[in-house]
């Protein structure tokens, strides 16, 4: 079994970074019970009440921390939790505290 390389500070960063904004811990929360088959873009936009444009800008800073993934389906847009990279914060703050 191959040996993944331990998350790097930066990524670490990012990843918190993103999640330490309201909108985005919440919209993170809406789609972790989802796992794989996630939520379309129109659905989260009408679940938390957020403007589609702002939405937008919330999920792009959780795909590019490497939290949520994005697939297109036709013509929606679908996001999902990317389990491993919290997996990865895990580790790495378990890291920390050895």
């Amino acid at each position: 079994m191959a040996q993944t390389q331990p998350m790097q500070q930066d990524a670490a960063i990012a990843a918190f970074g993103a999640l330490a904004q309201p909108t985005r811990l919440q919209l993170y929360r809406l789609l972790v019970p989802l796992g794989a088959r996630g939520m379309s873009a129109g659905n989260i936009a009408e679940r938390l009440g957020v403007a589609p444009s702002s939405l937008s800008f919330h999920l792009t800073s959780l795909v590019e921390a490497g939290l949520i993934t994005q697939k297109r389906v036709g013509r929606q847009l679908f996001y999902a939790v990317a389990p491993a990279t919290i997996g990865e914060l895990r580790k790495y703050l378990a890291d920390l505290a050895r």
